[in-house]
């Protein structure tokens, strides 16, 4: 029965995210918490871990985070949020919904070879799949929910490799005008504004993707070598 309202609570919410005028509705949030700042940032978290246990992204409000609270501030909502959505998922997988997350990775390969890899190094795996995009984030949550790995080990491991796309994210919203600028693509206007986004934004893009190829490299040897 609990895998069963969780699928039938998902996928009200997917009906409701084609029917309803959500983009407004996130909108009308994101200025609440605009003019709500003593209380917004625990609001803010609350919506995100919903999100992250529902398996729903959270670039938007990653970005907003910044916008919102500035880089250092909204980077720390963003971490704590975002360690404590996956903690849940992790918890909710492992003891309430362990046969729904089972066969929903059952025709991933990539998946097949988690357990072994996580049996034999925990922490480097779970760290390497936090840093490389080859596991989508909401979904590893529950993937890893299925493995040998603590839950601690897990909670502190994911906090630290979830750092570098955080910022990233984060950094964005932090330089933007105004977040329907920011998602449309359209920049600050004066010049050197300009040419200190760019500037910031190559180099944390560069050691992002920097992180997440060596991430991902060092990851698929370690799957290969268990599946073999």
């Amino acid at each position: 029965m609990k895998p069963a309202i969780f699928l039938i609570a998902a996928g009200t919410l997917v009906l409701v995210a084609w029917l309803l005028p959500l983009v407004e509705w996130i909108s009308s949030f994101l200025t609440w918490v605009d003019t709500h700042r003593a209380i917004s940032w625990l609001v803010f978290i609350v919506a995100y871990v919903m999100l992250v246990v529902l398996l729903m992204p959270g670039s938007i409000l990653t970005m907003a985070a910044g916008f919102l609270f500035g880089l250092p501030f909204g980077f720390a909502v963003i971490s704590f949020a975002s360690t404590l959505g996956a903690s849940l998922a992790f918890l909710t997988g492992r003891y309430l919904l362990r046969d729904w997350v089972e066969r929903r990775l059952a025709g991933l390969p990539r998946f097949a070879v988690l357990d072994r890899a996580v049996g034999e190094r925990g922490v480097l795996i779970v760290l390497l799949t936090r840093l490389s995009p080859l596991f989508p984030f909401n979904l590893l949550n529950y993937a890893l929910s299925l493995t040998r790995v603590r839950f601690f080990v897990f909670v502190l491991v994911s906090w630290i490799g979830m750092m570098p796309g955080t910022m990233l994210y984060v950094y964005l919203g932090s330089v933007a005008q105004d977040l329907t600028s920011l998602l449309g693509g359209e920049l600050p206007q004066s010049e050197a504004t300009t040419w200190l986004f760019y500037a910031g934004l190559v180099a944390t893009a560069v050691l992002t993707v920097l992180i997440m190829r060596i991430a991902t490299k060092a990851l698929t040897t370690q799957l290969e070598a268990e599946a073999v």
